[in-house]
């Protein structure tokens, strides 16, 4: 009974904490210096490997998955950006969606990228 108790426990600890390590609350930073992903925004969804919907909850952003919330603090954010001009100065393509159905991602190499970083 107690090897049971024991298992749930670290199952539940384990699953809330993955959760929290893969949350999308963003920082768009000023410098690329300060950010932790180089980003380009493409006008062609096509191109990109992710597909991002903007949130307005802090809730809804949760796991890797493209859907972002944009923090105003840096220290609120879980991963930090910089939005870049050019194309080839980016890390990842993304494409603004309308509806978060769209958010999901493209291109599964770059995935990693955008895990929390510490």
């Amino acid at each position: 009974m107690k090897k049971r108790i024991i298992v749930v426990v670290l199952f539940l600890v384990t699953t809330i904490m993955s959760s929290s390590i893969f949350a999308q609350k963003v920082y768009s930073c000023q410098y690329k210096s300060d950010a932790d992903v180089k980003v380009y925004v493409s006008q062609y969804k096509s191109d990109a490997d992710l597909v991002v919907y903007e949130t307005k909850y802090k809730s809804d952003a949760r796991d890797n998955s493209g859907i972002w919330y944009f923090c105003e603090y840096k220290s609120d954010a879980d991963i930090k950006i910089y939005f870049c001009e050019y194309k080839s100065d980016a890390d990842i393509v993304i494409y603004f969606s309308k509806y978060k159905s769209d958010a999901r991602w493209q291109k599964n190499e770059k995935k990693h990228l955008m895990y929390k970083k510490n």
